[in-house]
């Protein structure tokens, strides 16, 4: 599109199936390289990929014309069909319906891509479950908190 200018930062956050920790240390840098060529595939541009055994974190550039919920079907569809193509779980590797996506101004780049960066030592303090009802209500999104996770029972 000539002549259309655009600075569009998102957030996606989303979990393994039934909030299951099964992303492991030793596999995890490379599906989150598989899900940033996923997301760069699509003509967005990856900032970062990070995550922690049940969950993940994709901070990225948009372009206009692409549709965040198309983007994460396809994300979550070939992610997940990476790890079940490798065998990286010891089941049937799905992640959890839905997804949230949040969006930021470029001032607010470096301080999201920290909070990405530093996955690990973040769920060291606060649950993932608190860290995402938190996104939702710093940024005013109206919620069932029934349908917010699906857990094993």
């Amino acid at each position: 599109m000539a002549n259309t200018y655009h600075q569009i930062y998102l957030q996606t956050v989303f979990a393994v199936k039934y909030r299951e920790a099964v992303i492991e240390k030793d596999w995890r840098p490379k599906l989150f390289g598989v899900i940033g060529n996923l997301i760069n595939e699509a003509n967005c541009k990856t900032i970062i990929v990070n995550g922690v055994n049940d969950h993940v974190h994709c901070l990225f550039g948009l372009k206009p014309v692409v549709s965040v919920s198309e983007l994460m079907k396809t994300v979550k569809a070939k992610s997940s069909k990476y790890i079940n193509d490798n065998s990286l779980t010891p089941h049937r590797f799905e992640w959890q319906e839905g997804y949230g996506v949040f969006s930021y101004g470029q001032s607010q780049i470096t301080s999201v891509y920290k909070y990405i960066q530093n996955q690990e030592e973040h769920h060291k303090k606060q649950t993932f479950k608190d860290e995402y009802l938190e996104f939702l209500e710093k940024f005013k999104v109206e919620y069932d908190e029934q349908y917010i996770f699906k857990e094993l029972i």
